[in-house]
């Protein structure tokens, strides 16, 4: 049997660091808290946004205020601003017609990821879009592989997971899937590698290869 694919979404099937960095911004400055450099705010992009709001803002009601912040704008602009990667449609369709099943899992809140994946062309490919809780409870990546493999009733080592950041390498290794780090998301070469990615791809052209083999 054809091993199931999560594939990670920002960074991976969307590069939406227009969006998200706007948004961290909007909900910074709401907060009246200066807005980083964005270079800095690009590092925002793959970790939940607790995990990123907590470092600046300290106090757990303020984190709890900016995240409603930054989800007000996210609906009503954010979740749109976004531009899919070359060839990664061309990837999803080929792997769909190859036999595997595929799956969305990401940090992102799951009502926006599924909002996101409906609007993709290939969304329909995706049998599941597995994404944070609204409260949090479930929301680093180890966590949310668990909830897919749970959901999806299947054994890791009929997975694979294919995302961006440590984030994606590091929650696969910690249930045992095989996974892939791209490197045209926003973690880059040497993260993936520290992280014990198994393999890299260049570009999505490579993903079928890489997993056929």
């Amino acid at each position: 049997m054809k091993p199931t694919l999560f594939f990670d979404l920002d960074g991976t099937l969307i590069d939406s660091a227009v969006g998200i960095t706007r948004c961290v911004a909007h909900a910074l400055t709401q907060m009246a808290h200066p807005v980083p450099p964005q270079d800095e705010l690009r590092r925002w992009i793959g970790p939940s946004l607790r995990t990123s709001f907590a470092p600046l803002l300290h106090d757990p009601a303020r984190v709890e205020q900016a995240v409603l912040h930054y989800r007000d704008r996210f609906e009503s602009h954010g979740w749109a601003e976004h531009q899919l990667y070359a060839g990664i449609g061309e990837a999803i369709e080929a792997l769909h017609a190859a036999g595997h099943r595929l799956a969305v899992v990401t940090a992102k809140n799951e009502p926006h990821a599924r909002k996101i994946a409906a609007h993709l062309p290939f969304g329909h490919r995706f049998e599941d879009v597995i994404g944070a809780t609204e409260d949090g409870r479930i929301s680093d990546k180890d966590q949310l592989i668990g909830e897919a493999l749970r959901r999806l009733d299947l054994a890791p080592d009929a997975c694979w997971m294919i995302g961006d950041r440590r984030m994606d390498i590091e929650g696969a290794r910690h249930h045992g899937l095989r996974n892939i780090g791209v490197l045209w998301g926003f973690g880059g070469e040497a993260e993936l590698r520290a992280a014990g990615a198994d393999h890299l791809a260049d570009s999505p052209a490579q993903l079928p290869g890489l997993i056929a083999a």
